[in-house]
């Protein structure tokens, strides 16, 4: 098979699909690699590294999406990208469906067949390929909201750990997945006073027994959400709802209850925010302010930390890659449950439930694309 790896383009992406190591193990077993010029050197891999294992850098983009069957990318293609798309070929990607009904229809237009790393799901219920860059962006968004808290960036000049004799600054984390323990983690580990809120009471017992100290578990309420968001100096949007959009927790007026100064970092921003007044930014213009609170929205925040991220996540979906490659889609999703609810879009038709439901579209039952 041949696959395609094409330079990322959406703003301030620096991150790659394959890294030379990955590109090794393919060509090793007869299949032929397609790399863009310069797609690995933002994350510390220069062409030289991918033609040193027999992998083919193209300097045309066109070259890349005309060849492949198979084409690996990080985040969903944008508007530039859509008339490059066969109908057929696979792309294998993060996508956020239910976030943008203008891809969504442009994927159903492409007839091409569109892999989601994000709805890839075991039977225990683990989004593996959502999961490194959950952890990266957890992390993140703590890092990122201390920095604008401080008083040069807009906010209301609070250390986040506050020092000696001065209290520390009260951080408030929505959700108790994967994305909201790790920012809870670090928050705690810079000395903040952490509120954790989640639905699941078994999710809360556990994030008892390995959370620090000084993070707070509540259950999560209207109550209890109102109340924190009146203490709160930092507040994290970490909910998921796999494949489908996230709900609006934090409302409009809910943010007069706030400090001035405080700010909003929503991770979830990728599958619509759960803060009703969040939008996508960008790493070139990070933040923006409504009724005094700073909004902070970046949808690809691990693209900064490019080589941390890039291989943190090739480690998780290379696997699935290669066997994309050896067996085809058909196959491969038919004999992997994880991978078969990957699937999102497949021949012009919407087979994922989450992202019918979000536009309204018709929903074709999977088994009947297989």
């Amino acid at each position: 098979m041949i696959i395609g790896v094409p330079k990322e383009i959406k703003a301030n992406e620096n991150r790659v699909a394959l890294v030379p190591a990955g590109a090794e193990a393919l060509v090793a077993v007869g299949h032929a690699v397609l790399v863009e010029q310069g797609a690995g050197v933002g994350s510390g891999f220069p062409d030289a590294a991918y033609r040193e294992v027999r992998a083919n850098v193209v300097a045309k983009v066109e070259d890349v999406w005309g060849q492949a069957a198979l084409i690996l990318k990080v985040k969903e293609p944008i508007a530039p990208e859509y008339p490059r798309i066969r109908p057929g070929q696979v792309v294998f990607t993060y996508f956020h469906f239910a976030a943008s009904e203008e891809l969504t229809r442009a994927m159903v237009d492409s007839q091409c067949v569109a892999i989601a790393y994000e709805t890839v799901q075991l039977p225990s219920g683990e989004l593996p390929l959502l999961t490194p860059m959950s952890e990266v962006a957890g992390r993140m968004a703590v890092q990122e909201g201390a920095k604008y808290l401080e008083r040069t960036h807009g906010g209301s000049g609070i250390l986040l750990g506050g020092v000696p004799g001065v209290s520390p600054a009260e951080v408030l984390v929505i959700g108790g997945g994967v994305v909201g323990a790790n920012a809870a983690r670090m928050a705690a580990g810079l000395g903040a006073d952490v509120t954790l809120l989640d639905l699941s009471l078994e999710r809360l017992r556990y994030l008892a027994d390995v959370m620090p100290a000084n993070v707070r578990l509540l259950y999560s309420n209207r109550h209890n959400l109102l109340d924190q968001l009146r203490r709160a100096d930092l507040v994290v949007g970490a909910v998921l709802l796999p494949g489908a959009k996230a709900p609006k927790l934090v409302r409009r007026d809910d943010l007069k209850l706030m400090k001035p100064g405080s700010v909003v970092v929503d991770v979830s921003v990728d599958q619509g925010g759960c803060i009703e007044t969040i939008k996508p930014t960008t790493h070139e213009n990070p933040t923006y302010v409504v009724d005094g609170v700073i909004h902070y929205a970046v949808s690809n925040m691990p693209g900064a930390v490019p080589r941390t991220s890039t291989l943190a996540l090739t480690n998780a979906t290379f696997p699935y890659a290669r066997r994309l490659a050896r067996d085809g889609w058909q196959k491969a999703c038919r004999e992997d449950g994880a991978l078969r609810l990957g699937l999102n879009v497949v021949n012009g038709k919407v087979v994922y439930p989450g992202v019918a439901e979000a536009f309204g579209m018709q929903l074709v039952d999977v088994s009947r694309v297989l």
